[in-house]
């Protein structure tokens, strides 16, 4: 019996580790704990040195406390947070309309684009989808927009901000999986704006459909002058777009990396704040509060990782886990990724993305690496970039699944009295679908996720 229990050892501690967080503890005490937990057991079962405990500690210290890379991910959230508090995606609400006032289901597109371009500084998917509901909700159900598509348009546009640059999932995942950050951002750009794009093409082709869904803009509402649309424009448009452009373009160009541009995207939204009129000591005050909030939970789920991590590899839970799939028949190369990526999906339901990255990337990472994809994607050292996209495509649709994802909660929280979350559920639905068709895509055809990287030079 001992003899069994010390062979299989890695797989029970992952499967308790499941139970334990299913039971409501905090995931960064359930992942440290648990590591310690076995850590002890594996000892007193002769198949853990205990000197192994000294190495968790070193692996904090030098792969969380002091890597520059994380520092990133405070000044991303300060970043966006001033931004939603400066009235400047509202701005950039009304210019995009101006812009877009002949397109079919305009004002839908304009929120979506909206999203797209927010997506970058903002970054995080609770703050884009409030942020959209509080701003577009409102004036799209207003103007007679039906309330599943409204609903739809401004989850699906929210939830782009784990997958489009600089997006802080994509900093999380560079540093589990020890890369680039700049490469996976250049990854990521293609597949976020290929989202994006079946999202467009969705609500245009739905509007031309079905007229009645998305009435259009009255003439009234919009700009009235040449002089007046350029205004709207300067205000709105122009200062969000260049700060996207600044923050990308000086980490693809190699000027900056992730951390310095992060950096340079908090001033540029602090100049931006000062032209609204809303820069002052109270905004900034709560805005680093939530940012060191953010942080301290960022990194208490990052040490707990650590010591889960570290201790599954070392009671042999690589050679473990592929001996347990091969007996459920899963033993292919094809065969383990869609495994990995329907157990991504699936945990996307109960879990928030940065728990699953830390949870499954540790632990299933390492197995891929040593498969052999090279004959798909062309050079087996561009595995790693094309994965990560795979992963964070997925968690963009997890996000959204009923009846769990995250997304729909965010929703039920800010839309008015009469809106059921059956109409909640039945707006994901299409966006969900176009979801998985993106996923499709970039499995079937890497060159979406790998082109950008290697034309930029980040993959040699």
């Amino acid at each position: 019996m001992l003899a069994w229990l010390a062979e299989h050892l890695a797989l029970i501690m992952f499967v308790s580790m499941f139970a334990v967080i299913f039971c409501g503890y905090p995931v960064a005490f359930v992942l440290g704990g648990t590591g310690l937990f076995f850590a002890l057991l594996g000892w007193s079962l002769d198949v853990f040195p205990l000197q192994g405990l000294s190495n968790i500690v070193l692996r904090m210290w030098g792969g969380v406390a002091v890597d520059p890379v994380l520092t990133s991910i405070p000044m991303f959230i300060l970043m966006g947070t001033i931004l939603e508090r400066s009235g400047s995606a509202k701005n950039m609400l009304v210019a995009t309309q101006v812009l877009l006032r002949r397109v079919p289901g305009g004002l839908a597109v304009a929120v979506m684009v909206m999203g797209t371009i927010l997506a970058a500084p903002i970054g995080v998917v609770g703050a884009s989808v409030v942020l959209l509901s509080l701003i577009a909700l409102p004036q799209m159900l207003g103007r007679g927009y039906d309330v599943r598509l409204s609903i739809g348009t401004i989850a699906s546009a929210g939830t782009l901000g784990i997958l489009i640059p600089p997006s802080i999932m994509i900093v999380v995942m560079g540093e589990m999986l020890s890369t680039s950050a700049g490469a996976l951002f250049a990854a990521a750009t293609i597949p976020g704006f290929l989202l994006s794009g079946l999202y467009l093409g969705y609500i245009v082709f739905y509007s031309l459909l079905k007229p009645s869904v998305a009435p259009p803009v009255p003439a009234e509402a919009l700009a009235q002058s040449r002089a007046e649309f350029w205004r709207e424009m300067w205000h709105g448009l122009f200062p969000m777009t260049f700060l996207m452009v600044v923050v990308l373009g000086a980490i693809f160009a190699g000027f900056a990396t992730a951390t310095e541009s992060a950096g340079v995207g908090v001033l540029g939204a602090m100049i931006m704040a000062w032209m609204n009129g809303c820069l002052n000591w109270g905004m900034l005050r709560d805005a680093i509060r939530n940012a060191a909030r953010a942080n301290g939970l960022v990194f208490m789920i990052f040490l707990g990782a650590t010591a889960f991590s570290y201790v599954f590899r070392m009671l042999g839970g690589d050679e473990l886990m592929l001996s347990t799939l091969a007996g459920f028949g899963i033993d292919t190369k094809w065969e383990i990724l869609i495994f990995v990526m329907v157990l991504i999906f699936l945990l996307g339901f109960p879990f928030e993305w940065i728990e699953i990255c830390l949870i499954v990337l540790p632990v299933f990472y390492p197995i891929l690496a040593r498969l052999d994809f090279s004959d798909h994607i062309g050079n087996s050292a561009w595995f790693m970039p094309w994965f990560a996209t795979l992963v964070a495509v997925n968690l963009q649709t997890a996000f959204m699944t009923p009846p769990f994802g995250a997304t729909l909660f965010y929703m039920r929280g800010t839309v008015p009295a009469g809106v059921s979350m059956s109409d909640i559920y039945r707006g994901m639905t299409p966006f969900v679908l176009l979801q998985v068709v993106g996923l499709i895509l970039c499995m079937a055809f890497p060159a979406l996720s790998l082109w950008l990287p290697r034309v930029t030079g980040m993959l040699d």
